[in-house]
């Protein structure tokens, strides 16, 4: 039986007239995917995973009355519904109306109702984009009331908080394609240093927003990914990198690289590829991630470091033989 969960996060909770409000709903904004989808940023640590549910603010004492009372009516008049299914609808429903608690969980008493206006009864909420059914499930406790300005209990350490909006504005942040600038473009040449490049015009800090906003209940946060270094693969075994880890670190100015320029044939790139092999008739995937730093900060001056995020994009390079001459 699935009472009172939140629905989904996209959309901000939307009042009527009366005010009666819905489940309290994430909003994103700043650099996201559209329709509510995953980003494109890979959590360097691979232990790392955005929270599967969580609890926020879902409705009012009345309105809470009026959809939970409904289901547990519909519930119990079920055919079949006896033993132990019907005791659990009963203490259920003792337990919003006539103050039966357990533990770390007092009763309410004609569903707090008198309190109409003062608090929000909370649910989970689960992550439409957590894969997992198990884990997207996890949060399975009771709605419970949250008066507002109050924190919610203790015991429930899944309720929204600006380090969890960080966290899915992580998940849903999206890194811009950028691609690598290349010299020679495109096509290179066997032994012919290539050098790579990305501009700061063009390579530059991304933010990502998630909020939360409700009557008696504001939170949010913002993740910051700030682009450290680029990892060049050359798509073969017979090529060799500058520097030899494929690393190339961020400059002073905020780019990678450098521009290549007439009279610096003969120089080593500080940051490029040296393909020792032909690509026949085909092409070399050239693979250049970017490896982006991520912090986040958040309502009352929250916030830390979240795991490194990479992106990658691959792009086509023809290699050919330098052609010999003869006289």
């Amino acid at each position: 039986m699935d009472y009172g969960k939140g629905d989904g996060t996209e959309q901000t909770g939307g009042g009527d007239a009366t005010g009666i409000y819905a489940a309290a709903r994430i909003t994103y904004s700043g650099s996201v995917a559209g329709d509510g989808g995953t980003g494109n940023v890979t959590s360097s640590d691979v232990n790392w995973t955005p929270p599967p549910c969580w609890y926020a603010p879902y409705l009012g004492a009345k309105d809470f009355k009026k959809k939970m009372s409904k289901d547990i009516e519909s519930q119990m008049n079920a055919p079949g519904m006896g033993g132990h299914a019907g005791a659990a609808l009963s203490e259920l429903q003792r337990h919003y109306e006539d103050e039966y608690g357990w533990t770390d969980t007092p009763g309410y008493k004609d569903y707090n109702v008198d309190k109409d206006g003062e608090g929000m009864f909370w649910a989970a909420v689960e992550n439409p984009n957590e894969p997992d059914l198990l884990k997207r499930s996890s949060c399975n406790d009771l709605p419970f009331w949250v008066d507002n300005g109050e924190a919610p209990p203790p015991q429930y350490e899944e309720a929204i908080t600006p380090e969890i909006l960080a966290a899915l504005a992580y998940q849903h942040m999206q890194l811009p394609d950028t691609e690598v600038s290349l010299a020679p473009e495109g096509t290179t040449k066997v032994n012919l240093p290539t050098w790579a490049w990305l501009d700061k015009a063009v390579f530059d800090e991304v933010q990502a927003t998630a909020a939360i906003n409700v009557p008696g209940f504001a939170l949010q946060a913002t993740t910051t990914a700030k682009p450290v270094s680029l990892k060049l693969e050359p798509g073969t075994a017979d090529a060799e990198t500058y520097p030899a880890s494929g690393e190339c670190t961020i400059n002073d100015d905020g780019s990678i690289g450098e521009p290549y320029a007439k009279g610096k044939a003969d120089r080593t790139p500080p940051c490029g590829i040296k393909y020792l092999r032909s690509s026949g008739n085909g092409t070399y995937n050239l693979q250049a991630t970017i490896t982006w730093e991520i912090a986040w900060t958040g309502t009352g001056g929250a916030g830390g470091d979240l795991p490194d995020g990479t992106f990658g994009s691959d792009q086509a390079v023809t290699v050919q033989e330098i052609q010999a001459i003869n006289r």
